[in-house]
């Protein structure tokens, strides 16, 4: 059962990413494998690279476009508990280094900065006190930037929050941009592929990046009727190296075990996993979920390679896919798109397949509980469970 002694109901997300522009669309990409959104790009080392742009947008504007769409519940919420009942927690990595970056080239020709930039453009706290400022609530407002699980410790932080009796909902989510500097960073890394995202393959070569933003109002009411609760989490901290995880998972394991606190493995009908395509991620995380699960085939996939890998919106983004996994009629399970080379250093996964001839993946079942898996850099472990009950 739930670790909390009351509800903790999510409302539907808002959402946008190249994969859609809402919880449908997004759901429709996912479970056919559309990988339309994600391009080849030129970076400035002149190095060609794949990538998931949203052209000519901020980290402002796919903010916006997210919050919108979950306005009328927030509204709600706001009649019901009022302004200073509602904190806001976000997570991102980015910190205005697409809009630094551009004041940046205008001061290298002109010795000038453009009119309208400012150093507090560069503050990490700014997507969330955009957030807070949009809708007008007066609560506490946090930011969470531990890289790539950024968003995914939000859902926990928000939980927090409100079981202390602080608060009655929390804004959460995250937002980030695949900027120069981070594509430039991760390239340097060695991290980034100059082929499509192929996570789990024995021919895997790095991650994608994307653009993308995610946030659901959590509550002790359920103001989108549609009766998903966030469950549990889990974190940890391995701090095993800057940028590779601990090969044997031992972080990632402790995650997945915290969430499952109070659950069976066996209640999980499905993972969604960080499955970035690189090297050690993948054989860290294949480890991991064996360790945790052991030989029971719990349907998986990683649906980076059709959103791309929006950073610290990603632990957001992919909850977003479990939630509608959860609502949606058809319960159908996102593809795992790679070329079905397996790595023999990776345990067996049970991977959500497309079928030859038609528009769904071979698995399809009653779907009552999800996971959601985001390993991070630095050693940053977060594992969540969202479900109905």
């Amino acid at each position: 059962m739930p670790n909390y002694k009351k509800p903790l109901f999510l409302s539907k997300p808002g959402i946008i990413c190249v994969a859609g522009n809402n919880i449908k669309e997004l759901y429709n990409s996912v479970t056919t494998a559309n990988q339309r959104g994600i391009k080849q790009i030129t970076l400035p080392n002149g190095k060609q690279v794949f990538a998931g742009h949203i052209p000519n947008t901020s980290i402002y504007e796919i903010t916006n476009a997210a919050l919108e769409q979950i306005r009328p519940c927030v509204e709600d919420a706001i009649a019901e508990y009022g302004k200073e009942k509602i904190a806001v927690c976000v997570g991102s990595c980015d910190n205005g280094s697409k809009e630094s970056h551009i004041a940046h080239k205008t001061f290298f020709r002109s010795s000038m900065w453009p009119d309208d930039y400012s150093l507090y453009k560069q503050s990490a706290g700014n997507i969330a006190q955009y957030t807070a400022t949009k809708f007008g609530v007066s609560g506490a407002v946090f930011t969470i930037a531990t890289a790539c699980a950024s968003s995914a410790s939000c859902f926990i932080r928000a939980a927090e929050l409100i079981t202390s009796g602080l608060y009655d909902a929390v804004l959460t989510g995250g937002a980030d941009i695949a900027s120069v500097t981070a594509l430039l960073g991760f390239d340097a890394l060695g991290a980034l592929s100059d082929k499509l995202c192929n996570p789990f393959s024995k021919n895997r070569s790095g991650t994608t990046l994307g653009d993308g933003a995610a946030f659901f109002l959590m509550s002790t009411k359920d103001f989108s009727g549609n009766s998903i609760e966030f469950l549990n989490g889990g974190e940890s901290s391995d701090a095993y190296h800057i940028t590779s995880p601990e090969e044997n998972g031992a972080g990632a394991v402790r995650a997945m075990k915290t969430a499952l606190s109070g659950f069976s493995a066996d209640n999980v009908d499905y993972i969604n996993l960080h499955g970035t395509g690189t090297y050690q991620n993948d054989v860290m995380e294949g480890k991991a979920a064996a360790s945790v699960f052991g030989t029971r085939e719990i349907p998986v996939s990683s649906t980076k390679p059709v959103t791309g890998h929006t950073l610290g919106a990603a632990g957001a983004i992919e909850l977003a896919i479990c939630y509608a996994i959860l609502t949606e009629s058809s319960q159908v399970f996102p593809v795992h798109c790679w070329d079905g080379i397996y790595d023999e250093a990776i345990p067996y996964l049970s991977f959500c397949v497309k079928e030859e001839k038609g528009q769904k993946n071979t698995h399809q079942r009653k779907v009552n509980i999800c996971m959601s898996n985001s390993f991070a850099f630095g050693g940053s472990n977060v594992s969540l469970l969202i479900g109905r009950f």
